[in-house]
């Protein structure tokens, strides 16, 4: 290894699965990488090199603490050569260390293991490295290989792989079991649920007749039919329940809409005579931390389930035409307008957000009118909320001119923020000396954990042993207790968390609000009036404006006078202005 002008550093990366005290202890491996590193490179000094240390940690993962934190100090441009004394020693599957690999010459960084003399900084290291891509590519398309071929023995036996059953369906145990992975499992069938079937068939039906899954959505909520769980149906989940192939009859008319796009449909023909429903194995990819994908249907494995179906395949397959059909004219959001209180204005009724509607009309000004419309009502076409639609441009108006008179010296707001603050500083004072507190306890009974773990390993079949491990349970309840304490002040303070300096410039904010604010752009306006603003509440005939850190049902002084009072006619236009 040869690095000139390189300031970054070395690390060294040592791991143990157990503590053993002898071979290749993370003293030994540490030592031996040190001294490569010294003899390979000129005037290396000991501050230059990163010990990382993973000790009680097995190398079928990369989940490891230290192994961590290197991976975030190579990312931040401070490594420029890891160093370990053997391959296992970072990683024992391929799939992990070619990954490893591909990072480290995405962030320039050299590999070294010296037992096997693998050196990335060489010709021949790096042609190492290639081989070792290049089995880790066969490992991951072995692993494809294998789980399709589950799939397709799962396919055989048309089993309900378990998780979240849909709805419609409960997923009830059967007689027997199936082989997963090679490890077998309890066997599972859907069942059907007569309420909730009824449910997805009225579903299927509604939108066959209006072609619309706006249209559906309106009609279910202008009925009040709700989810399984309660909640209104959205245009998502009715499209997710109707792009779902559980629900349909294996019968011909499914057969030959798979057979016709190619996928992969485990049973034979005569089998699909509209008795069950169907099956999609391999339909989802998951992956840990982010939510499911629906995978390409040519992915897919079709097979015969034991449940009994809820709509044809005919109007299953009708349905997914008028879907793909109506993706030209899928719903999107509004362009941008002059609005300043979208995603702020919420309607006093139903609570739904309220949003812009522009028109084509002038007002005075020049300006293009326009008015706040309850999504609630729009989705309902007037059902379910009857609110009134407020104009916008006035509702804006009036809504800054009441946030600019909160920067005036003698303003109630202001004389309570000063109030606020001299509380506020003298409790958090209190706050954060009590968490302290806390918080060096708990490090010192992890501190006395952690000797007392090192203290276990050497006790084994000895009197200490229970010993040890009763006051390792007793110094591990108390520190849960501290963890519940500390979170309990954290979010006092974090509900809190204005230091003085940040009253101060809240002040300041104020005051250049009002002077500043008539000459900025829409966009600054919009964030100008989120720095103070949680919500707006217009309840018909007044407008209620809640400050950050307002209670939740108070309003804080900041009630803006009756609309009417404020050229506003009954329909929320101004005076002299059409109702819609």
């Amino acid at each position: 290894m040869r690095y000139k002008n390189d300031k970054r550093k070395f690390a060294i990366y040592s791991r143990k699965s157990k503590f053993t005290g002898k071979g290749e202890s993370i003293a030994n491996q540490i030592e031996l990488c040190k001294r490569y590193i010294q003899t390979h490179n000129e005037n290396v000094r000991d501050e230059d090199i990163i010990i990382f240390e993973d000790e009680g940690f097995s190398g079928g993962n990369v989940k490891r603490p230290q192994f961590q934190l290197m991976m975030s100090e190579l990312r931040n441009k401070k490594i420029k050569a890891v160093v370990c004394y053997r391959l296992d020693r970072i990683s024992r599957k391929i799939s992990d260390f070619s990954s490893m690999i591909d990072e480290f010459a995405e962030y320039d960084v050299a590999f070294v293991s010296i037992k096997e003399q693998f050196d990335t900084s060489s010709s021949m290291g790096k042609a190492m490295m290639y081989i070792s891509s290049v089995f880790a590519q066969l490992e991951r398309e072995t692993i494809a290989e294998r789980i399709r071929d589950n799939m397709h023995e799962l396919a055989r036996t048309g089993q309900w792989l378990g998780g979240v059953p849909p709805t419609g369906y409960t997923s009830i145990p059967i007689v027997g079991s199936v082989t997963v992975d090679g490890k077998p499992r309890k066997a599972y069938k859907l069942d059907l649920i007569k309420n909730e079937a009824a449910l997805v068939k009225q579903l299927f039906e509604v939108f066959l007749e209006t072609n619309s899954l706006t249209k559906t959505e309106t009609y279910f909520l202008q009925n009040h039919i709700t989810t399984k769980n309660g909640k209104n149906f959205s245009r998502f989940t009715i499209k997710g329940i109707l792009q779902n192939p559980v629900y349909m009859a294996a019968d011909k008319d499914s057969f030959e809409y798979f057979n016709n796009l190619n996928v992969d449909v485990y049973a034979n023909e005569d089998d699909f005579n509209g008795r069950y429903g169907i099956i999609a194995y391999n339909k989802t990819l998951q992956k840990t931390g982010q939510a499911n994908k629906v995978r390409d249907m040519n992915e897919w494995i079709i097979a015969i389930g034991k449940h009994k179906p809820i709509i044809s395949g005919a109007d299953w397959v009708k349905t997914q035409a008028l879907l793909e059909q109506n993706k030209s004219k899928s719903y999107r959001k509004p362009k941008s307008n002059v609005a300043l209180l979208s995603g702020l204005l919420y309607c006093g009724n139903c609570g739904n957000y309220m949003r812009p509607k522009q028109s084509q009309r002038l007002n005075a000004n020049g300006e293009k009118i326009y008015s706040y419309l309850c999504e609630t009502k729009e989705k309902s076409r007037m059902h379910n909320c009857q609110m009134k639609n407020p104009n916008g441009n006035t509702l804006d108006r009036l809504v800054c001119e009441e946030i600019k008179k909160l920067s005036e010296d003698s303003s109630e707001f202001i004389n309570q923020l000063k109030q606020t603050e001299k509380e506020f500083l003298s409790n958090n004072s209190e706050y954060n000396s009590q968490l302290d507190i806390y918080k060096n306890e708990y490090e010192e009974n992890q501190r006395q954990i952690e000797a007392l773990v090192m203290a276990l390993a050497k006790s084994s079949d000895t009197p200490a042993y229970d010993y040890i491990n009763k006051e390792i349970a007793k110094l591990d309840c108390k520190n849960k207790e501290l963890i519940n304490k500390i979170d309990d002040l954290e979010k006092i303070t974090g509900n809190n968390s204005m230091s003085a300096t940040e009253f101060n410039l809240l002040e300041e904010l104020l005051a250049s609000f009002s002077k500043t604010f008539d000459v900025m752009s829409i966009e600054e306006k919009r964030a100008a009036l989120r720095t103070f603003i949680e919500r707006v509440v217009w309840d018909g005939e007044q407008v209620h404006i809640y400050l950050f850190g307002s209670e939740e049902k108070e309003n804080l002084n900041n009630i803006i006078e009756d609309i009417n009072s404020n050229s506003f006619d009954g329909c929320g236009e101004p005076q002299g202005g059409n109702c819609e």
